[in-house]
């Protein structure tokens, strides 16, 4: 299975479970909460997964990177971007170096 085809089925239950009942739906949870919320859990798993990247184990670091790729989902849902918009400016940079590709945004 390919990895962008685990990523759509996320993007599709987030976008499912947006508007479902708090009280029995994380990411509806999270969207009542709104947008600095879901900011401050992306932030928070952020952390997480660079501390279990130089401290912890391959298990945790998998498990938070995930944590992360989740929220970060959460959080294109809530700005209405859709992953298809993120999978191409990928696809834009790719074979652009990284220091040329961060220069041209800072020109």
């Amino acid at each position: 299975m390919a990895t962008s085809d685990t990523l759509e089925r996320l993007e599709a239950t987030i976008a499912a479970r947006r508007e479902a009942d708090a009280d029995s739906s994380y990411v509806a949870k999270l969207h009542a909460r709104g947008l600095n919320k879901i900011a401050q859990k992306l932030g928070e798993e952020a952390t997480e997964t660079v501390i279990a990247a130089l401290v912890e184990d391959r298990t945790a670091l998998v498990g938070e990177a995930a944590d992360l790729m989740f929220h970060l989902l959460v959080l294109l849902s809530a700005k209405d971007i859709p992953l298809a918009d993120v999978l191409a400016e990928l696809d834009r940079r790719e074979g652009v170096s990284g220091i040329a590709e961060k220069a041209s945004r800072t020109s």
